[in-house]
């Protein structure tokens, strides 16, 4: 079989060649074609514009069609060029073709002017003609002798050739006044005029040496034709002539003319024996149309036979190709018939193994992930593949690895749940302890008297509350959710001064232009505690001497932006980018997360209510900023607060420095801010100082008065609501701190009795 094939190449190979071998011929014979049809109709562009130029007539219609039919063949000629084979020789004539066009600009402008005497503008057309007619020596492939068939080609060119150049000058010498040329110039032109007649009998003779009976037959015809056609133009003339009453004057054969004109026989004698410019050139056209017939029919020739050549060829290549074909064809099918059913089985197999690995098995996992372990289906559907050979001991080999790793997720899934399960029970436990613990420290608050038994009985609270918001991280570690809610939103305010008064340090939070919004019920719980997380986090790393600034600003789009500043020392771009990565998409829980409890429950909180956190540096020389973006499906508005929020607005505008009011106006130059809804706030490059409430920053929190109109600068957090769960909206806001008192952050005793309410939801809804 492989020496077969071999043969079968050797043999499609042959054909290839002599395919392309034909068809470079075929290209050759088009641009042969192309070419003589450029040459032939350049020198008869010459010839017809010798008696329109003679006259001034440059812009003659004769004239400019015969160039416009010159440049359309021009644009043939180099459509054939770029299809014609890149051989040596080719590219060569071709280049000298492209110097000769490159003169055709100037010959057109030269033509039968004082710049061109004599013969020189019939003459300059040589240089484009002569290598367009050498490209014929290219034709004769196929032939017996492709010699003698380009060199018979190339004689009936030169014939043609020398006939125009007798055509050109003859009429030349009878439309020209001869009293006006110069001395020798007559003499010259006569002398070149015999010159290319004898060159005319030269190609004629030439042709009967190169060409065959049969060519030789062809050029009889043809100059019998042009003799029988010329005497049916005298005929017509004279008809004409005599219908007009005009004397008629049979001009004689083409020979004697050329004889006469070349003997120096004045105009005046030769119109007498009927010789005239018209005459003269209608037979001489006669002649130049024979020669120009019998060159197309040579072209034409050469193009059949190329043809033919290549489509044998090709039927050649075909033949033998399909030949070749149908012998590895069939050696592909033997192939594929023995390992049909091998392919097949591993077919089955690898699609059945990647769906396992890509569909099945993750299915399965991520069912045991997200719902009770025994409630999921774990049985394994096996690989459609019954055999007993090498490929079903695969499959099954595979079934047992899909089972034993359903198994493993199951078992891994179980285990999570009962570490979910522990962790909830434990917190629920401990938070049970804790409330007790709550109310018997709230009832010691209720009966203290003493100032300072008051502040350890606070601390102690403070101490119970962060315990309790422990707890309540291991409920979020074990997914579950708040078991009581808020049945009615409430304000934003409340909200943050909840969420402060859990922090240990709330003396040193203070609230500045908290717009009058409110949150949904559903969402309070968590959103207090997510604020409880950041807050705690800001006043842990940052002085004690130091301030947590709490602002907020309504967006156009019903969202809030909550910021909190502190002034920390604040972290490095690694570090900001891993944290807000971990925020925003939060880690499962495993070994490491009671080193980053709070930013866990923080990213958990905050992805169960569509909430985005951020951290960012602030704008100062060091501390770090937390942004919270309240989405709309948090926050509530009733609409009753919108024009408060906008004379509240207006307020800050008319007190703020020039940069912030055009913060306020049209927000920072952010390129991102259309896409970064953090744009208009605290950024990595932002500049733009926050801003600053009407309290003054350094004013401690337990001493600033302490007010309950949201949106209002300078509201601190007081102890009234340490260690507490926002308090029902109807609670009386806590009373300013007398001057006894403000030094101490001492409650007073409505602050006492307000304190004792909002620690569950349950207790006020």
């Amino acid at each position: 079989m492989l020496v077969a094939l071999a043969l079968g190449g050797i043999r499609v190979k042959n054909s290839v060649d002599t395919l392309q071998d034909a068809n470079d011929a075929v290209r050759v014979a088009e641009l042969v074609q192309a070419a003589n049809a450029y040459a032939s109709d350049a020198i008869n562009e010459r010839d017809v514009s010798v008696i329109p130029l003679l006259e001034g007539k440059r812009n003659a219609p004769a004239v400019l069609a015969a160039r416009k039919v010159t440049d359309a063949d021009a644009q043939a000629f180099d459509a054939a060029v770029a299809r014609a084979p890149k051989t040596a020789g080719l590219l060569r004539r071709i280049e000298l073709v492209r110097a000769g066009e490159k003169q055709l600009a100037t010959v057109r402008a030269d033509a039968f002017t004082a710049k061109s005497t004599g013969v020189q503008t019939e003459e300059s057309y040589h240089a484009v003609q002569h290598p367009l007619m050498e490209l014929s020596n290219e034709l004769g492939f196929g032939s017996n002798n492709q010699a003698s068939f380009g060199r018979t080609l190339y004689a009936i060119s030169l014939t043609q050739a020398a006939e125009s150049l007798v055509r050109a000058i003859g009429t030349h010498l009878l439309v020209e006044d001869r009293d006006t040329l110069g001395e020798g110039e007559l003499q010259t032109q006569l002398g070149s005029f015999s010159s290319y007649a004898y060159l005319e009998q030269v190609g004629l003779q030439e042709y009967a040496g190169a060409g065959t009976a049969g060519d030789m037959t062809r050029l009889r015809t043809a100059l019998a034709d042009a003799q029988k056609k010329g005497a049916e133009q005298t005929a017509k003339a004279a008809e004409e002539a005599k219908a007009a009453g005009q004397p008629f004057v049979t001009p004689p054969a083409l020979t004697k003319m050329i004889s006469e004109i070349a003997a120096g026989t004045p105009t005046g004698q030769l119109a007498a024996q009927g010789i005239t410019p018209e005459s003269f050139f209608a037979a001489s056209a006669l002649a130049f149309d024979a020669y120009r017939g019998i060159e197309v029919q040579l072209t034409d020739t050469a193009l059949a036979n190329a043809r033919s050549i290549a489509a044998d060829a090709r039927r050649d290549a075909i033949t033998n190709g399909s030949a070749a074909l149908g012998a590895v064809l069939a050696a592909v099918l033997l192939a594929a018939w023995v390992a049909r059913s091998m392919s097949r089985g591993m077919r089955r197999l690898s699609i059945s193994a990647m769906e396992i690995a890509e569909q099945r098995l993750p299915a399965v996992i991520t069912q045991l992930s997200q719902a009770v372990p025994g409630q999921v289906d774990t049985r394994v559907a096996p690989i459609p593949i019954t055999t007993t050979d090498e490929i079903g001991e695969v499959a099954r080999a595979f079934d047992h690895v899909h089972r034993e790793a359903v198994r493993l997720a199951a078992e891994q899934a179980l285990l999570r749940g009962n570490v979910n399960t522990i962790f909830t029970n434990l917190s629920r436990r401990n938070q049970s302890l804790i409330e007790r613990q709550l109310a018997l420290i709230t009832d010691l608050e209720e009966r203290e008297a003493d100032p300072e038994q008051l502040a350890n009985l606070f601390k102690l609270d403070h101490l119970a509350t962060r315990v309790r918001r422990n707890g309540e991280n291991l409920l979020v570690l074990g997914g579950e959710r708040p078991t009581q809610q808020w049945d009615h939103p409430l304000p934003l305010v409340d909200v943050v001064r909840a969420a402060a008064s859990e922090v240990e340090q709330y003396e040193r939070i203070e609230l500045a232009g908290i717009p009058e919004a409110e949150i949904h019920g559903r969402a309070v719980t968590d959103l207090v505690h997510l604020l409880a997380e950041l807050l705690e986090n800001a006043t842990s790393f940052s002085s004690p001497r130091s301030t947590v600034r709490v602002t907020a600003t309504r967006l156009p789009d019903t969202r809030i932006m909550v910021e909190i500043h502190d002034q920390g020392i604040g972290l490095v771009p690694e570090d900001f980018a891993l944290i807000n990565h971990k925020l925003a998409n939060p880690p499962t829980a495993d070994a490491d997360v009671y080193q980053y409890m709070g930013l866990f429950v923080v990213g958990r909180l905050a992805d169960r209510h569509g909430i985005r956190v951020q951290l960012r540096p602030s704008s100062g020389q060091s501390g770090t900023t937390s942004l919270v973006m309240l989405p709309g499906t948090v926050t509530w508005s009733s609409g009753a607060g919108s024009d408060e929020d906008t004379l509240a607005l207006a307020t800050v505008k008319a007190r703020a420095t020039p940069d912030l009011a055009a913060l306020l106006a049209d927000g920072p130059a952010d390129p991102f801010r259309a896409t970064d809804p953090f744009g208009a706030h605290e950024a990595w490059d932002d500049g733009i100082p926050a801003p600053r409430s009407a309290t003054p920053s350094g004013t401690p929190a337990a001493t600033a008065p302490a007010r309950s109109v949201a949106g209002t600068p300078g509201t601190t957090v007081g102890p009234a609501s340490a260690g507490r769960r926002p308090a029902a909206p109807e609670t009386a806001a806590p009373e300013p701190a007398g001057p006894e008192t403000a030094g101490r952050s001492e409650p007073s005793t409505r602050s006492r009795r307000a304190s004792k309410r909002g620690r569950r939801p349950a207790q006020d809804g």
